[in-house]
């Protein structure tokens, strides 16, 4: 299951369909007809979180990397942060947990590296760790993650924040490990996706380019400016 799983999305685009609060998009229902439209699109999968997962599940048969995004205060931590969590999205139905790998702490007390080892035991499913830096990704491997993802790079206190992917990142870490290496975050074109694939990404995560309507529009209205003819 879980080779075949990690398998099946090589060379593949992942579509992140996710809605925050306040988008006319925030429903389950609505991040379901996203998947489906990467699924006819060509995609290899889809990165969703719960409560959305069961929605797509009935609509969409792609493998899902589920996520599940709890705010607790005093805990800078947010993706899949607890066991509890991550048994959240396994019963839902995901393919692969997708969790914050990085050494910042969690709630109870739980370790990185314990959590990582919990879940793969208890729930039989492979595990994405979401990393900021190259020495997370080397300690995410060394837990016994099957998957590290460039998703945190610029999301964190200690990563430069950033407009553009991290390539130098995605370059480090593929020649640093020898599981897969997943590609995240600000990658916008279809020519900065096949860089990616060209410094050895496994495969790629794309989701405000896709599934952020007002995020597009917005970057599109910036880009008029003062074009704009006078009335």
């Amino acid at each position: 299951m879980r080779e075949s799983v990690i398998q099946k999305i090589k060379g593949g685009l992942i579509v992140s369909c996710q809605a925050e609060e306040g988008s006319p998009f925030f429903q389950p229902e609505s991040m379901a007809r996203f998947a489906k439209a990467a699924e006819l699109g060509g995609a290899a999968g889809v990165r969703a979180k719960e409560p959305d997962i069961r929605a797509i599940k009935e609509m969409c048969s792609l493998p899902i990397v589920g996520i599940d995004k709890v705010y607790l205060e005093g805990f800078e931590v947010y993706i899949t942060s607890r066991l509890e969590d991550a048994q959240r999205i396994a019963d839902a139905g995901a393919a692969i947990i997708a969790l914050d790998c990085t050494p910042r702490p969690r709630p109870g007390g739980v370790t990185m590296q314990e959590l990582v080892q919990r879940i793969k035991s208890g729930l039989k499913l492979p595990v994405m760790a979401d990393i900021a830096t190259l020495e997370e990704a080397v300690a995410a491997e060394r837990a016994g993650a099957d998957i590290v993802a460039t998703t945190l790079s610029g999301y964190t206190a200690y990563s430069p924040k950033r407009a553009t992917p991290d390539f130098d990142l995605l370059n480090a870490v593929v020649r640093a490990v020898d599981i897969p290496v997943i590609a995240e975050g600000h990658i916008q074109t279809p020519a900065e996706a096949q860089k990616c694939f060209a410094l050895g990404a496994w495969a790629i995560v794309i989701g405000t380019a896709i599934t952020r309507p007002v995020e597009l529009t917005q970057r599109f209205v910036r880009a008029i400016g003062s074009s704009r003819p006078q009335v």
